[in-house]
């Protein structure tokens, strides 16, 4: 009995502690596949010299990517992990298609000023997770949760 209620304890205090380090995997993941994506539509427009995009939706309650060329709508969607999701922090306007994109030159530059894709996770909790374009001529970097809000109230900086 006694052996029964020490699992017990040892248990109500690791399972926390586990489904903080399972959200954690989830956010790293979705966020290196949002940055290879920013990255593979930037790679593009330099070989095509065409304007390319990455766009996001959701769909069903899932957030999804695709690359895409700027003349044409996309048609193959990649999911994302169901329990992540785009947060309040997104500063990608929405297009009239409902979708959110970022979008290079030919030269591989981004079109517009700066923004940014904010990922945190469904079930809650502080981790977030950023990629930033950060420059006109398409820097990209990651970015993760800090414990004080930057100037403009972000956490994810």
């Amino acid at each position: 009995m006694v052996s029964i209620i020490i699992i017990g304890i040892l248990a109500a205090i690791t399972v926390p502690s586990w489904l903080g380090f399972v959200n954690t995997v989830r956010l790293n993941t979705a966020q290196q596949e949002v940055y290879l994506a920013m990255r593979q539509a930037q790679s593009q427009a330099i070989k095509n010299k065409l304007d390319w995009k990455v766009s996001f939706r959701e769909q069903n309650g899932i957030l999804q990517w695709a690359v895409h060329s700027e003349r044409i709508k996309p048609s193959i969607w990649n999911s994302l992990d169901p329990n992540v999701r785009l947060d309040t922090e997104t500063t990608l306007e929405q297009s009239k298609d409902g979708f959110r994109q970022i979008q290079f030159d030919d030269r591989g530059h981004f079109s517009s000023s700066r923004g940014r894709i904010t990922l945190s996770s469904k079930s809650g909790g502080k981790a977030k997770r950023c990629v930033y374009i950060s420059t006109l001529l398409g820097t990209i970097r990651t970015a993760k949760e800090q414990d004080k809000a930057n100037e403009k109230g972000d956490y994810c900086y």
